[in-house]
């Protein structure tokens, strides 16, 4: 009797640490003409009330399952928190509409395609006070460039060892594909890159999280990124803590960002 008990709480354990959905689904994008593979994980909750929604970029050279496997307890803590997460794949766009390629339409796809496709499949908190989007590397980039540009759709925006500002990198992870040569259109590079947005922000326009590891190449920028938030009299916080760009860095400083939005949606009432 004792085993069979014990057997059957395990089994109670194991059923409530499971109970998040996690899928892998298709979501069109009219602006680009193609399905795009996009995991969602849906805490149980949900099937009794809406629940805000953080959404996670991958990095280059990564996909839509990035997020799953850098943090696989993200089921666990989607129940934990009742948050809703969703990551889809971005290839390796850096999450912009490309000036020079009509089929790349990944701000429009973030901001606005997947938005409205989560909103209407799931039980959201369906205004921009239940949404926040943050990522790793290149999805740093993204999340800030789509925060920052969206905020009338996104309330508070993160990055962890983002390339916050490409410009010292114009032979790196393709970026040059998207946007061009910096040499040829070096109009793109001051454009498209996230540290030029500062000056047109506004205080309490966004609540901003973002950090670095001390021995990651996208320190400087980040510090600079700081710096330049500081000047312009926006409240963010920022985090370097010891590390380097891998996933082992990633899976320690999502928890701190999740926490973060976590503690936005209560103040926005999104919880």
């Amino acid at each position: 009797m004792r085993r069979l008990i014990i057997a059957l709480t395990a089994l109670f354990v194991m059923s409530y640490v499971q109970a998040a959905q996690v899928d892998t689904v298709l979501v069109n994008s009219r602006s680009m003409q193609k399905d795009i593979k996009t995991v969602v994980i849906i805490p149980d909750v949900a099937a009794e009330k809406p629940c805000p929604v953080i959404y996670l970029l991958h990095g280059h050279g990564n996909d839509y399952s990035g997020w799953i496997r850098v943090k696989p307890n993200l089921p666990q803590i989607a129940d934990e928190k009742g948050i809703i997460f969703i990551c889809p794949d971005g290839e390796r766009s850096w999450y912009w509409d490309s000036p020079l390629n009509k089929n790349v339409r990944y701000e429009t796809f973030i901001s606005s395609e997947l938005i409205a496709y989560v909103d209407s499949h799931y039980k959201t908190i369906a205004r921009r006070e239940g949404r926040a989007i943050t990522g790793l590397s290149m999805g740093g980039h993204g999340a800030m460039w789509n925060g920052l540009r969206h905020s009338d759709v996104f309330s508070a925006a993160g990055s962890t060892s983002g390339g916050v500002d490409i410009r010292p990198f114009p032979k790196n992870w393709e970026m040059s594909v998207q946007i061009g040569e910096k040499a040829k259109y070096p109009e793109n590079w001051e454009k498209y890159t996230v540290i030029n947005l500062v000056p047109t922000l506004r205080k309490d326009q966004i609540a901003l999280i973002f950090d670095c590891g001390d021995s990651d190449f996208f320190l400087e920028v980040n510090k600079n990124y700081h710096e330049a938030l500081l000047k312009q009299g926006i409240d963010h916080d920022f985090i370097t803590r010891p590390g380097n760009h891998d996933s082992q860095y990633w899976n320690n400083s999502i928890d701190y960002q999740i926490l973060f939005f976590w503690k936005h949606f209560l103040k926005m009432k999104a919880l």
